[in-house]
């Protein structure tokens, strides 16, 4: 009877089993030299929006190509806390070593990637742990494999 309310699995060549939670079906990825993230790929009970499926199957080639993107978006992010850092507002800490886009990455942390369609475009958005924003994730959103926006996170990994 229980086996009833128990949610489908559905294979992936790729991401292997995907099983669906909280409106999103979930699995892993693995992105460069990222360890294996949470997965959020939109999709009704039946199974993954196929387009959104196709999506993340892209993301894995287009991450080396999108991480200079990154980079940037969350070195302007950082900046203003360098700004605070600089005029001593900030808690003096080993962030005053990020001093290029570059330097990002190695205060940053992967948390999750989610696609789904957002303003009625598929939009794949990389979640990251920062640690100079404690207070959320930073969203940093792509469609159509173009940068679209930068914002606070509100997908659940």
């Amino acid at each position: 009877m229980f086996g009833l309310f128990k949610s489908r699995k559905i294979s992936d060549t790729h991401f292997g089993e995907l099983s669906r939670s909280s409106g999103f079906w979930r699995s892993t990825i693995k992105l460069g030299s990222c360890a294996d993230v949470p997965l959020a790929v939109a999709g009704p009970k039946d199974g993954p929006d196929t387009s959104a499926l196709a999506e993340a199957h892209q993301v894995v080639s287009l991450f080396p190509e999108w991480q200079p993107i990154i980079e940037q978006a969350l070195f302007e992010h950082f900046e203003p806390y360098f700004e605070a850092l600089a005029a001593g507002e900030y808690p003096v800490s080993n962030l005053q070593n990020i001093k290029s886009p570059k330097d990002v990455l190695t205060r940053t942390k992967l948390q999750f990637v989610a696609i789904g369609p957002i303003g009625g475009r598929m939009t794949t958005e990389l979640g990251y742990e920062a640690e100079w924003d404690e207070e959320h994730l930073i969203g940093v959103r792509f469609q159509a494999g173009k940068f679209f926006e930068l914002c606070g996170s509100t997908v659940p990994a």
